[in-house]
């Protein structure tokens, strides 16, 4: 959308598209008003918080001796590497100089020392990455590359000749979720960047913790940190992580990267991590795993294909929408008994189509004179007949349930399929 659109003078920011960018990208962009050019970008004024950095002000460098500009985030209209269109009613409110303890991005950061948690120098900061996200420029991480001192100084052509058939998603950045606190001392000659862990320590993270901390990062940091670590923890720190997360990680990276990881985990595991993936994916990547295991991979991998019908049970709760919660309440111990699912109450209607679900807590928590069709949580997560066992299990993986239910092409109760029995049978296979 054209920054001269009428409709960004009322939405702000709302339009600005999500994108990633390196500082040194974007220094120096022309800065307009409506159009027409007022100056260039010289810094951006950061706040620093505990995982990430958010850009607050823009510093704007003006001609023939005119003081700096330095205006807020919230004015920006347009973000581009060579353009930045802002809106400014008086421009001259906004010259000044840059406040007292405001934090330059580049003035402050670019060039400055990176140390560990004991002092050691571990790089230079020759870059800075950034992203827009819901309408904020946030820093995401410094890069220390070779590569990344090249492309500041105009030579990105050479840095891809050096760099001719080696992935950059490789390149060491370092998430600013690793940077302390930044100093109150920092300034243009002044202070370093403090790391909050010895990088050479990062693979001697337990798994577990490392599941934490990727948890915490968006998808390019945590391809990023599995591209740091050595093989054996980027592999044990794979298989800790969900279903999706996995999914995802492994969309981005290299599938020789991939094969190299799932060959040092047991058949078992290796099973599981290729079970969430599409079946193109799985096979490129089983081609380039090692053949010891295939054998034993595909055949838990098949046992992961049977369909759920033969473990489903049909002795569950079924109630109508219409039953008053106290009715309910009373019958409880009398038609549960013989279920083999009970945490549940499955809403249906005359022709057993399913209409909604009960947790037996929210039942017991409920005003006895409503009705369970205003109680029961009507968007509900269902399976069907020909899904597998590695479908099923996936869908107990991202949702916290103790049991789903399955139905037919007209939404009609089938069964239900419960999370034990599905873990026992899955753990079975893996062993």
């Amino acid at each position: 959308m054209s920054v001269r659109d009428k409709t960004n003078n009322i939405l702000g920011t709302s339009h600005l598209p999500e994108n990633t960018y390196f500082l040194s990208d974007v220094l120096k962009a022309k800065i307009t008003i409506g159009g027409k050019k007022i100056g260039k970008l010289s810094d951006l004024v950061i706040m620093d918080r505990e995982k990430v950095a958010e850009v607050i002000h823009l510093v704007i460098s003006r001609p023939f001796g005119n003081p700096s500009l330095v205006v807020p985030w919230e004015k920006i209209r347009l973000f581009e590497t060579k353009e930045i269109a802002i809106d400014l009613d008086n421009v001259e409110k906004f010259a000044c100089k840059i406040p007292e303890g405001f934090i330059l991005l580049s003035d402050h950061i670019m060039d400055k020392k990176i140390l560990d948690m004991e002092d050691n120098d571990v790089e230079l900061v020759y870059d800075i990455k950034m992203v827009i996200k819901n309408n904020k420029l946030y820093v995401t991480d410094v890069d220390p590359a070779s590569f990344a001192r090249l492309r500041r100084l105009g030579l990105s052509w050479l840095a891809d000749l050096f760099h001719k058939g080696i992935d950059r998603s490789e390149d060491k950045l370092i998430p600013w979720l690793y940077v302390q606190p930044l100093p109150m001392d920092l300034g243009s000659f002044t202070g370093n960047v403090k790391l909050k862990i010895l990088k050479e320590k990062l693979n001697d993270l337990p798994p577990v913790d490392l599941v934490e901390i990727l948890e915490d990062l968006d998808h390019e940091q945590r391809v990023a940190v599995i591209n740091q670590l050595d093989t054996e923890q980027a592999s044990d720190a794979l298989e800790e992580i969900g279903s999706n997360m996995q999914r995802e990680i492994i969309s981005s990276l290299k599938k020789e990267k991939v094969a190299q990881l799932l060959d040092i985990m047991t058949p078992g595991q290796a099973a599981d991590v290729l079970s969430v993936l599409a079946f193109e994916d799985r096979k490129a990547i089983m081609k380039l795993m090692d053949e010891e295991n295939i054998d034993k991979i595909k055949a838990i991998l098949g046992k992961l294909q049977d369909t759920i019908i033969n473990i489903i049970t049909e002795k569950y709760i079924r109630v109508s929408p219409d039953e008053i919660v106290e009715i309910a309440q009373n019958n409880y111990p009398r038609i549960a008994k013989d279920k083999d699912e009970v945490m549940y109450l499955f809403v249906v209607d005359a022709a057993d189509k399913l209409l909604g679900v009960i947790d037996v807590k929210d039942l017991l928590r409920s005003d006895d004179r409503a009705l369970l069709k205003d109680i029961m949580v009507k968007s509900v997560i269902t399976l069907k007949e020909e899904n597998t066992l590695g479908e099923a299990s996936a869908m107990f993986s991202r949702y916290d349930f103790r049991a789903l239910p399955i139905t037919d092409r007209d939404d009609k109760m089938v069964g239900v399929v419960r999370y034990r029995d599905v873990t026992q049978l899955t753990h079975h296979f893996l062993e």
